[in-house]
């Protein structure tokens, strides 16, 4: 099994849709990991307007919300 996870989900302090999104990703139980934009200029420009933008697989998945039952069919893929 590899190391890397599967999800990646970039997140900025004080945004509330980022802490839902992680409290479903952490409901679905698949491991994740988070990444702060707010340290990354260029993570900044790229995902900025959308956060919280949660990559599958390094391709976006969704941004703003996550959408929870496409993402338990498309990790079941």
């Amino acid at each position: 099994m590899s190391d890397l996870h599967r999800l990646t989900l970039y997140t900025r302090p004080g945004c509330h849709l980022c802490e839902t999104a992680v409290q479903v990703l952490k409901d679905i139980g698949e491991p994740f990991t988070e990444v702060d934009i707010s340290t990354d200029l260029d993570l900044e420009i790229e995902y900025g307007d959308r956060i919280p933008v949660l990559m599958l697989d390094g391709k976006e998945h969704g941004y703003w919300r996550v959408e929870k039952e496409r993402l338990l069919r498309d990790l079941a893929r």
